[in-house]
């Protein structure tokens, strides 16, 4: 019961969150700001025999250069939502053997392809120091009509706000901290009933701050 209640309340945050004024990246960047130049490939299914059963898998294929004039840290967070409030972060609960079929199918475009969880935290400047990531998902709610993906740690830009709901022992607004993301959105096409003929089509993207 308390974890239903606990449920409850975050997808109501996320609720209000979502109809409030939240702030949105900056037009023109502060002059310590910075944000990566990526570009992407769109969310592919992958399926994987692993012990006596066939799972599927989604990914896409990000390429981050980075043309400020410095090193950047790099410390992603990426997650995939659904139309159905289930929100689910890379990586999680992804074999190895996931990534090394990617890696595989996509040899001859990307020879030097790396796992999100092992890209490192640093992205050095220059077209040299360019990096191709596999960021991964498990297999998500199959009633979901629609699935966004959030990509963070491609900028620094980041603000604070008041929780909508969450106080803390004083009673004043938990503090959030939210930074700038790229948003990606598609519709799921196909039955329900049968995974298999899911079909994902692009909705557009932005940046939004998360």
């Amino acid at each position: 019961m308390k974890s239903f209640i606990c449920t409850g309340l975050v997808i109501l945050g996320m609720a209000v969150l979502g109809s409030a004024a939240v702030p949105k990246p900056a037009v023109v960047p502060g002059p310590d700001d910075w944000t990566l130049d990526v570009t992407y490939e769109h969310p592919q299914e992958i399926i994987l025999k692993l012990g006596n059963e066939q799972k599927r898998f989604w990914y896409m294929i990000i390429t981050l250069t980075n043309k400020t004039s410095r090193d950047v840290d790099f410390y992603p967070k990426c997650e995939l939502m659904t139309d159905t409030f289930e929100v689910i972060a890379a990586g999680k609960g992804t074999p190895d053997a996931v990534f090394e079929q990617i890696k595989k199918r996509h040899q001859g475009r990307y020879p030097f392809l790396e796992s999100l969880e092992k890209v490192g935290n640093k992205i050095l400047q220059g077209e040299d120091n360019t990096k191709d990531v596999a960021i991964i998902w498990p297999d998500f709610d199959a009633d979901a009509r629609g699935i966004t993906l959030f990509v963070g740690g491609l900028s620094n830009e980041t603000t604070v706000v008041d929780h909508p709901v969450a106080k803390d022992a004083q009673g004043n607004p938990v503090k959030v901290f939210l930074r700038k993301t790229l948003e990606l959105n598609y519709k799921i096409a196909g039955d329900p009933a049968f995974r298999s003929d899911a079909k994902l089509t692009f909705e557009g993207k932005g940046w939004v701050m998360r």
